[in-house]
């Protein structure tokens, strides 16, 4: 029984149910994750699905990542804390206490078993020039400041700050000796993505001459002593590769650089004995992988692609504002097997079923059996029930328009909470990040919270954003406040037409990252919105391009301006048209983002104040690029809280 609105409080009611894994055993796992208002952090723990509900297998305070199961289903793996290092532990599949399997020094990134199931691999990352061995140290108290020698561009990343030079490389453990050895290591990054019969390697490495420019990952099978031999791959990342199970084929996502980073993920199968690469998503002229902008879903694990046979496979993909299950063959069919108004945000797939973690616009997320035979669809986990059926949740309307060119654009549009016909409502637009993300058929609080305030809320997907043809994506590169703006601008135009309810008079704009690029656009270019609120933004493209983690090559390869084309970039820029903002503007700003640095923020807010704007800037500590969906509990109410009582005090 519905009792109550969506509040800002509400992130501690939800759960995440993710990741979902299949154990040789048929027996399901997943992850669970609440946030724990006392503690001020996450938790996730892990759970085996059953029959009659839910087991829960770990129960410390803790975040778990990486569950895996071994093929002889004795053993599941995960990565999980020690000594404030993540390591991998075991977990015996019939019970018991964890044991602790690694204890390296700087900690593990990821872990696998061996298809024979004999050994665990997994990476660590070690410093230049040290092979991974331990370094005397003194103790923290004692020891004294050191300077940072820097002679790279890629010294330094968001959520983790100053980098040191470090290679990825992978090592192995003997489950039953507990012996480890290297397997790959060097001054270049390796990527062990499969084992075969336990000795064929499958693995990727970004060895370049010009690391600093270098984007690209060489992929490789090794088969036992001999050489390595080079998988032809396009130019750019490997997403993930998978064996199949007779060990003949792998199953290949790669995103390619032929449009930067707004080129589709594709999906190939490779036969090992011929050689021969096939490209089998070549004619859908969309994305393979899930590229939703979300708040709410926790602890995910992407799987894009895995086989379900010697010689079939499932695999995602964005999907005009959905994220839908396909199948695929060796002979290069493939077809949609699972469509719908939904996000599937997890997937793991036996032969002949699939377990999907899946969120709708009224649903936070639950775990579904797919039968690939009857094509039925059955929930497993109901973790939100009991928040759904006590909270108003606004189902959005579909909404698609044309922009000023004619472009198709696609939305959503939600009522206010508790609508009542014949009052006045105000209308708050937000826009998502990316550019290369997109809103789309998932739970999304924050548009709910505006909801349950009493505000009308439109959200679209401009130019750019994932989910559509490859020439809608690439087109906003260049373009930065054209298109984009007359997209937007468009389906504010579209639903205002549509609705007389709405408050002309009264409406918000808001949004962060690229979201907030165009919030601080849109103001500098109509005066038509009441109050706006900016988040993680950027204002200045000739600064940025020196200060942002990704920030010399993203201009490029978004602005497309060199170094030395100061015109166009300060042309895309902003704060170029601060005399034009007279719409007050709420700056929030994390003093921890790399990626769009609070330099950003500090100059726009200083040029609006030199000029006498309305504004204010709220600086969050501890905080990085992804306050809004993984920052501290406390911070991500304190910035929901901000920007709702910024609207509050500007729009009727």
């Amino acid at each position: 029984m519905v009792t109550r609105r969506t509040s800002i409080q509400d992130i501690f009611k939800i759960k995440s149910v993710s990741s979902p894994k299949i154990g040789a055993d048929r027996q399901s796992t997943t992850l669970v994750t609440h946030l724990d208002e006392e503690k001020n952090d996450y938790i996730t723990n892990l759970y085996r699905l059953q029959d009659d509900g839910m087991q829960q297998l770990t129960y410390q305070p803790e975040r778990l990542s990486n569950v895996r199961h071994s093929n002889d289903g004795q053993w599941m793996l995960f990565i999980a804390k020690a000594d404030d290092k993540p390591q991998v532990f075991l977990l015996n599949s019939a019970g018991g206490e964890r044991v602790q399997l690694t204890d390296e020094k700087e900690g593990v990134n990821s872990a696998d078993f061996s298809s024979d199931g004999s050994k665990v691999h997994y990476h660590v990352s070690n410093e230049k020039g040290n092979g991974g061995e331990e370094k005397d140290s003194k103790d923290e108290k004692d020891k004294k400041p050191e300077p940072v020698v820097i002679d790279r561009m890629k010294y330094k990343a968001d959520s983790l700050g100053l980098l040191k030079e470090k290679y990825q490389a992978v090592k192995s453990v003997d489950m039953e000796t507990r012996q480890v050895e290297t397997l790959f290591e060097g001054e270049e990054n390796f990527t062990l993505h499969e084992t075969i019969g336990g000795d064929v390697h499958v693995y990727s490495t970004d060895a370049s001459e010009d690391p600093d420019f270098n984007f690209n990952q060489t992929l490789y099978i090794k088969k036992g002593d001999a050489q390595p031999e080079e998988i032809p791959t396009a130019e750019g990342g490997v997403v993930k590769v998978d064996a199949s199970p007779d060990g003949k084929r792998l199953l290949i996502v790669e995103m390619g650089r032929e449009f930067e980073n707004a080129t589709h993920a594709t999906l190939h199968v490779y036969n090992i004995d011929e050689g021969e690469k096939q490209h089998v998503t070549g004619g859908l002229d969309k994305p393979v992988g899930d590229y939703v902008a979300a708040d709410t879903q926790q602890a995910i694990e992407q799987n894009p692609a895995q086989w379900i046979s010697d010689t079939r496979f499932v695999f995602l993909v964005s999907d005009d504002g959905s994220v839908n299950l396909y199948e695929g063959s060796v002979e290069g069919e493939i077809r949609p097997l699972l469509e719908g108004r939904h996000h599937i945000f997890g997937m793991d797939a036996a032969e002949d079923h699939a377990v999907l973690a899946i969120s709708t616009h009224t649903s936070p997320g639950e775990l579904y059996r797919f039968d690939f035979e009857s094509k039925q669809l059955e929930q497993l986990t109901h973790v939100n029930r009991a928040y759904v059926e006590e909270t108003e949740i606004v189902d959005p309307e579909d909404i698609t328009f044309n922009s000023g060119d004619g472009t198709e654009v696609q939305g959503w549009f939600m009522k206010p909470a508790g609508y009542e016909e014949g009052r006045k409502y105000p209308m708050i637009t937000n826009i998502h990040g990316g550019p290369h993300a997109f809103y789309g058929n998932t739970f999304f609080h924050e548009m709910q919270v505006l909801a349950a305030k009493g505000y009308a809320v439109l959200f679209v997907n401009p130019r750019g954003s994932h989910s559509y043809s490859q020439s809608f994506v690439d087109a906003v590169r260049g373009d930065y406040g054209g298109g984009d703006y007359s997209d937007i601008m468009a389906g504010v135009d579209y639903i205002t037409g549509k609705y007389d309810w709405i408050d002309e008079d009264n409406l918000g704009v808001t949004g962060g990252s690229y979201g907030g690029f165009m919030t601080n656009w849109i103001v500098g270019h109509t005066d038509r919105f009441k109050a706006a609120v900016t988040q993680r933004s950027i204002c200045n493209w000739v600064s940025f391009r020196g200060v942002s983690d990704i920030g010399y090559y993203f201009t490029d390869w978004q602005i497309q301006a060199e170094f030395g084309d100061i015109d166009k970039m300060w042309h895309h820029s902003p704060i170029k048209y601060v005399d034009a903002i007279n719409t007050p503007l709420l700056i929030l700003h994390s003093e921890r983002d790399f990626r769009c640095p609070i330099e950003q923020g500090e100059q726009l807010y200083i040029a609006l104040k030199y000029q006498k704007k309305e504004t204010q800037f709220v600086r969050f500590p501890e905080a990085d690029h992804n306050l809004s969906r993984t920052g501290k509990p406390n911070l991500r109410i304190e910035r929901l809280t901000h920007l709702t009582d910024w609207f509050e005090k500007y729009m009727d």
